[in-house]
């Protein structure tokens, strides 16, 4: 099987005289918290939008803070003349630690290799909301780039004065600063810095142009590779602290069981083990996990079942019926005036399962409490938000509260919740001990928030000459992002109702839901893509030059041409019998176009993808080896919950807890990938994480219909629906 883990202070000084606009920097044991006071908050002068707007519904999100505009927020010369960087965002195994790096040497103009990177500890790096929906590189991106370009032009009028030579004509390479007139005078960043925090500050200094780049646009190896293959890496499971206790915590049976009966005489018996009671939280600690495992077993509790509710077969009638009423998305033209011009009109309905994040990772975290401060070390996308929760949970200030968090074992948008995080918390305090809290299996489908299922209905026309005149798009569940049309329909409209931004009535959802990989897209991509073959195949027309018909956007129309070019597609009308797909998409501003061939077994309903094209168009490719391998990974997860991934429940019961019944994809469902970065200078750079996954769903449906002429209308196109599919063509 597989599933991807994927997915500071600037020291300035002059001779050590703290004159040139430098002061003392704080000694390395100073609390990063009292060094952050120095910086200001608000949004810095190179952040072009708030992070949140990424969401489309910011008025749904909690407060929140600003980027500081201190650059020595981000960064620290180091007298040895490395470069640490401090950054809110975490590694995800999605390269964020790499190209964050590149990023910053580039504006900096120092040596990748002499950059460290610190991610993720709220006492010692910026604040940040957290790492999903591709904002890493292109919202964040150009806050670190506007840091690192400040810093150097400071560092350049440091080095003017003491060379005395022209700011403008001294260079920089590898954080050396030379006067080309003067071949003998230099100074080094480290001689500039000495240990001291920069007190100096320049407006509106210039960022590089993408011309200039000799750092960004290289595949230099990752920074996280060697720990990782050699099996040093460490996750917040691997933290082991002096006299820790592991927790395993009692879970009910189903979502909206309440605990009746409670016995845990037996549990207690069991020697070292404690058992703990918390109102809503029981638990069973111990210093070693299998006896904690034992004692958890002997606890005796008896659960009210929850009111009988839906199950995975009745959940979309449901959601029909309790989504709250749709509001508008977008329009244009007039759905009347389309009728009136419409000679074929074709009306689907599009379901999509819940869906398991599913990462290799469980969720966990180890928490301490000692001296009225609490440092929990933990596997979340949003160590900040976690910090504001636990400090709620325990009844602390969150000054007093440290989030620190190492390599993430993967997230996908499913740990943007952190459930153990609270957990290990407030067992620590309880205990007062060490405790560290790690989720089973069973525990990690049980608590997961689920992509949402949903229900997208399409009321689409032609003309009689073939042309799209009339788009009716209706989502009930999912949300809204790119659910407006991009082809070119003179009356349209889209509503949306419901989604996993929230906003959903109570007893909509069973259970929670959330973002997953590319939030809503998947949902609205596939329902868009499979309607425009169906509209194509009603035009007498092939699904590329259809679409081509119908685009008047050109970085879509070239990343579908590339797709078309490198697959070698030739025009012919679907079903034609090779099982060949294509679908587009647009996810946070990247393009997509995938092509993809596959093979059908009629009779068990069996899908083989063999070969998967993806163009993509990220705007300024900041690590290409990077970006190629973020696509991989997504057309490969996209192959779950196109083909396999469906959560099943009854009554607010998992009926999923493993991988034993959750198929992920495995090796062997592996097709030859080809991947293309579209090149766009123009364009600044944008996400490359999430983009490819969202065409995966329609592009395999597309091809199925083509090799054996049956339409899948539901995610995921599991044998058994395919089976009934070709029964019913």
């Amino acid at each position: 099987m597989t599933r991807d883990d994927s997915n500071s202070r600037g020291s300035m000084g002059n001779g050590g005289s703290g004159e040139g606009g430098v002061s003392e920097s704080p000694p390395r044991d100073l609390s990063r918290r009292q060094f952050l006071a120095l910086a200001g908050s608000g949004l810095f002068v190179f952040f072009p939008t708030d992070p949140l707007d990424a969401f489309q519904e910011p008025e749904r999100l909690p407060a929140r803070q600003g980027y500081p505009t201190d650059f020595n927020a981000y960064l620290r010369v180091g007298p040895d003349s490395r470069v640490t960087c401090f950054v809110g965002k975490v590694e995800l195994g999605q390269g964020a630690m790499t190209s964050l790096a590149q990023l910053l040497a580039e504006e900096l103009d120092v040596a990748l290799d002499s950059v460290d990177m610190v991610m993720g500890d709220t006492d010692l790096c910026p604040w940040d909301m957290g790492t999903f929906g591709s904002l890493s590189i292109r919202q964040f991106g150009p806050v670190l780039r506007g840091a690192g370009a400040e810093a150097r032009a400071v560092l350049l009028e440091m080095a003017a004065e003491q060379l005395q030579a022209p700011a403008g004509r001294l260079q920089v390479t590898a954080g050396v600063v030379t006067d080309p007139s003067a071949p003998g005078k230099r100074v080094t960043y480290a001689q500039l810095v000495q240990g001291k925090r920069i007190e100096r500050r320049l407006e509106k200094a210039p960022v590089k142009p993408v011309s200039a780049f000799s750092v960004v646009g290289q595949s230099p190896r990752r920074k996280d590779a060697l720990e990782k293959v050699t099996g040093k890496a460490r996750y917040a499971g691997d933290f082991a602290v002096p006299g820790m206790l592991h927790a395993r915590v009692l879970r009910p049976p189903a979502h909206g069981a309440t605990l009746r009966d409670l016995d845990t005489a037996a549990a207690e018996k069991v020697d070292g083990a404690r058992v703990v009671r918390d109102g809503d939280l029981v638990a069973v600690l111990h210093e070693r996990p299998d006896l904690a495992d034992k004692a958890l077993r002997l606890v005796k509790a008896r659960f009210d079942p929850p009111q009988p509710s839906v199950d995975d077969k009745t959940i979309f009638n449901h959601l029909l019926k309790t989504a709250p009423q749709p509001r508008l998305v977008g329009e244009s033209g007039s759905l009347a005036e389309g009728e009136k011009l419409a000679a074929n009109i074709v009306e689907e309905t599009y379901l999509n399962s819940y869906v398991a994040h599913a990462a290799l990772e469980t969720h966990s975290a180890t928490a301490t409490i000692e001296g009225g401060k609490a440092t929990v070390w933990a596997s979340t996308q949003t160590p900040f938000p976690v910090k504001q929760q636990v400090a709620q949970a325990l009844g602390f200030t969150p000054q007093n509260v440290r989030i620190i968090t190492p390599y993430v074992g993967g997230g996908f948008g499913g740990k943007s919740a952190s459930r153990q995080a609270v957990e290990a918390a407030r067992l620590a305090k309880l205990t007062c001990k060490p405790v560290q809290v790690v989720f089973h299996r069973d525990e990690e489908f049980f608590y997961d928030t689920f992509r949402p299922a949903a229900v997208v209905k399409i009321r689409a026309a032609l003309t009689g000459a073939g042309k799209m005149v009339l788009w009716d798009y209706k989502v009930y569940g999912a949300g809204d992002r790119e659910a407006r049309l991009f082809y070119d329909v003179p009356h349209q409209r889209t509503v949306s109702a419901g989604g996993w931004q929230g906003g959903n009535p109570p007893g909509m959802h069973p259970f929670g839901v959330g973002p997953w990989r590319a939030p809503s897209v998947n949902t609205n991509t596939f329902a868009r893509e499979s309607h425009i073959d169906i509209l194509a195949a009603r035009a007498g027309a092939d699904p590329v030059e259809f679409r081509l018909g119908h685009l008047s956007d050109q970085r879509m129309r070239r990343v579908l041409e590339a797709a078309a070019r490198q697959f070698g597609w030739k025009p012919a009308r679907a079903p034609s019998g090779r099982g060949l797909g294509v679908a587009l998409g647009i996810y946070a501003g990247t393009y997509v176009a995938t092509m993809a061939e596959v093979a059908v077994n009629k009779s068990t309903g069996r899908v083989q993808v063999i070969r998967v094209v993806c163009a993509q168009d990220e705007g300024v490719v900041v690590n290409p080896d990077g970006s190629r391998q973020q696509m991989e990974g997504s057309i490969t997860m996209g192959l779950g919950y196109a083909l396999a991934e469906e959560v099943r429940f009854k009554n607010g019961e998992v009926l999923d807890r493993n991988f034993d019944t959750y198929e992920i994809p495995r090796f062997s469902w592996l097709p030859k990938i080809e991947t293309i970065l579209i090149e766009n200078p123009e364009t600044a750079a944008l996400g490359c994480g999430e983009p490819p996954i969202v065409t995966m769903g329609a592009v395999v449906a597309n091809a199925i219909h083509d090799a054996v002429g049956a339409r899948l209308r539901q995610l995921p196109m599991t044998p058994a629906r395919i089976q009934t599919a070709l029964k019913r063509a």
